[in-house]
């Protein structure tokens, strides 16, 4: 019996240490950039804690045909950023280094991907 409950407790201390050593899959912190409203006044908006390694499409501006692009992003995060000038990663594009100043407002952007260097 004692050797079961043992058997037991190593196996939910291995399933245990396993899951924490598991690498992260988002970046940790914010990235925060500003876009265009409906009301054609400047908003601010935020990513926190993005999942990296995928494409974020920016929720406000996604469609091109009816929203102009977002601008001046801000990293924030503990990953590298490329942002996109189009939806779906496509486009133009810059990379924006972990916990760097503001951009520009001149630089717009529709979609951004986070990676580690």
């Amino acid at each position: 019996m004692r050797f079961r409950h043992a058997l037991v407790s190593v196996c939910g201390a291995m399933v245990l240490t396993a899951t924490l050593g598991a690498p992260a899959h988002a970046a940790t912190g914010d990235f925060d950039y500003k876009f265009i409203g409906l009301d054609g006044r400047p908003h601010k908006a935020r990513l926190s804690n993005p999942e990296d390694t995928v494409c974020i499409n920016l929720p406000e501006v996604a469609d091109p045909d009816t929203s102009r692009p977002a601008f001046a992003p801000h990293n924030k995060t503990d990953m590298s950023a490329r942002v996109f000038t189009e939806p779906d990663c496509s486009g133009l594009s810059w990379t924006l280094k972990p916990r760097s100043k503001s951009a520009t407002d001149r630089l717009e952007l529709r979609s951004v991907a986070f990676f580690s260097q």
